[in-house]
């Protein structure tokens, strides 16, 4: 699966609907985000179970926001609703295959996201 462009709209809706989701939150003028977009463009492409989306954070501020993001690149991950990394800097792809292959591995209750907001 391709990465797909999300908007304030789709993330909380992402963050709960699905198993796991990497998050890349972008800017069209930073360098490093250029330099990571293929990346992680090449990671979505190698895990088709797995949902890649990116964050332009000019177009969503208020995501940006409420998200924390204070640099870009920021690679965020959630996993059964619940954010388990965050971490700004561009990754070489090595370190992200291994990233992902410990999200994958971590073991997450069903619906923790929703007994930590009870």
């Amino acid at each position: 699966m391709a990465t797909r462009a999300i908007t304030s709209a789709d993330f909380e809706k992402l963050v709960n609907d699905s198993d796991l989701v990497l998050f890349d939150f972008w800017a069209t003028w930073c360098g490093p985000c250029k330099a990571f977009g293929p990346v992680f463009e090449a990671a979505s492409e190698a895990n088709p179970d797995i949902v890649f989306a990116k964050v332009d954070i000019d177009q969503n501020q208020d995501l940006a926001a409420a998200a924390g993001i204070s640099a870009v690149p920021t690679l965020m991950i959630a996993k059964k609703g619940q954010i388990i990394f965050k971490q700004a800097g561009a990754l070489r792809a090595s370190d992200l295959d291994d990233l992902i292959a410990q999200a994958k591995k971590l073991e997450v209750p069903a619906n923790a996201g929703e007994a930590a907001a009870k």
